[in-house]
């Protein structure tokens, strides 16, 4: 799952939207730093309800992702994509195409989700910049397995930057998904792969009902 899809159930509570991001906030700011399911259990009932907000929302983007990466639909989309990407970029054999399938499922069953609800991420982003991102980050820092001072400013650019929208037009699509290429230092895509964008579109809204059924008992109720 990717950032709304995470966090579209609990907009009424901005520190647990946080803590559904910060997984992958930590991603790109400290590819080393870890904010495991296990260590945000300790302060899931602190006294600061801002703090356990944010531990409950780590603790749900892990379990949602536990249940969402073990759906056949998943697996079957997953498969599929990397194998069009695959054919579709015959000059490369390694890890590009199946990280690429793997979150194409991902970012286009977002893109499906903020088309059917766009003032959803309208206040997706308001909840964002309404955060405190200091309190955030030293909240981090007290259940992650290292320490980073980044996310306070990750947090502003995060939001001002507005990715999310982009995902609903495949060349902007792909060129987010270029950025993330320069992150993890793979090559960047060609501009004919969004070509393939339009049926990846559909075949993920014909399963996402499969894709999320795990998510009528998930809410709040992380393990």
């Amino acid at each position: 799952m990717n950032y709304f899809a995470h966090a579209r159930h609990y907009l009424d509570d901005p520190y647990f939207v946080a803590g559904t991001a910060v997984p992958d906030w930590l991603s790109v700011v400290n590819r080393r730093m870890r904010a495991r399911s296990k260590l945000a259990a300790s302060y899931a009932d602190d006294e600061d309800p801002r703090v356990a907000s944010i531990a409950k929302g780590i603790m749900q983007h892990h379990h949602d992702d536990d249940w969402f990466h073990q759906t056949r639909a998943f697996a079957e989309l997953n498969l599929y994509f990397t194998k069009e990407i695959r054919d579709r970029l015959p000059d490369d054999d390694g890890f590009r195409p199946s990280f690429l399938g793997h979150i194409l499922v991902e970012l286009l069953l977002d893109a499906m989700l903020i088309e059917d609800h766009p003032a959803m991420l309208d206040r997706y982003y308001a909840i964002m910049d309404s955060l405190d991102p200091y309190v955030v980050n030293r909240t981090v820092n007290r259940m992650a397995t290292r320490e980073t001072g980044m996310l306070a400013f990750f947090i502003p650019r995060f939001s001002a930057e507005r990715f999310l929208y982009d995902y609903a037009e495949d060349g902007t699509l792909l060129f987010r998904l270029n950025n993330v290429m320069r992150r993890v230092r793979l090559p960047v895509l060609p501009e004919t792969l969004a070509e393939f964008f339009p049926q990846a579109r559909r075949l993920v809204r014909q399963r996402s009902a499969e894709l999320l059924a795990g998510e009528e008992s998930s809410h709040h109720a992380p393990p």
